[in-house]
């Protein structure tokens, strides 16, 4: 048991905070980013169809030139960002939600990957993903994630680099 004269104590001790005020409690976060993926949309028939999702961005990072963006976004447009952040950035990036190659199968007695279950499973997933993706200090440098969460449309040809802090 460390005494009070043990320096290891000193070092280890709990700052002394004060009590906190309603005003501290319920003002605006210091820093934030909050993403959501919501409003999947299938699109097309027959075997030309595919799922899009509304990706929600709130911020208030300096970093990010757009404070709010919603772009529609497909699992393909997921898979390019994980590609293109293992490519250029220095940390690891998460896993995506599976392809579902079972449910792609022909002549299934349902919708595959179109059934609503599977939808909102993917959908929570792939919100999952990208917040943990765009929380990581690194990432939010890259010029990838930038315009997938603010551009309109993703471009594959795009130079990829860091975004400069203005």
């Amino acid at each position: 048991m460390a005494t009070a004269a043990d320096p290891a104590e000193k070092h280890t001790k709990r700052l002394q905070m004060g009590q906190q005020t309603l005003d501290d409690a319920y003002a605006a976060p210091a820093n934030f980013l909050e993403i959501d993926v919501v409003n999947p949309e299938t699109h097309g028939v027959a075997n030309k169809r595919y799922t899009d999702y509304e990706v929600r961005m709130r911020t208030n990072l300096p970093i990010f030139t757009l404070k709010e963006s919603t772009v529609r976004r497909r699992y393909s447009d997921f898979e390019w960002l994980r590609t293109e952040l293992e490519r250029d950035s220095k940390i690891l990036v998460p896993p995506l939600p599976g392809k579902a190659l079972k449910r792609l199968l022909p002549f299934r007695s349902d919708d595959g990957i179109f059934e609503d279950d599977f939808v909102e499973e993917r959908r929570s997933a792939l919100e999952v993903f990208v917040n943990k993706v765009s929380g990581h200090p690194l990432a939010q440098n890259e010029k990838c994630l930038h315009m997938f969460l603010q551009d309109s449309a993703v471009d594959k040809n795009y130079v990829p680099g860091k975004v400069k802090n203005n």
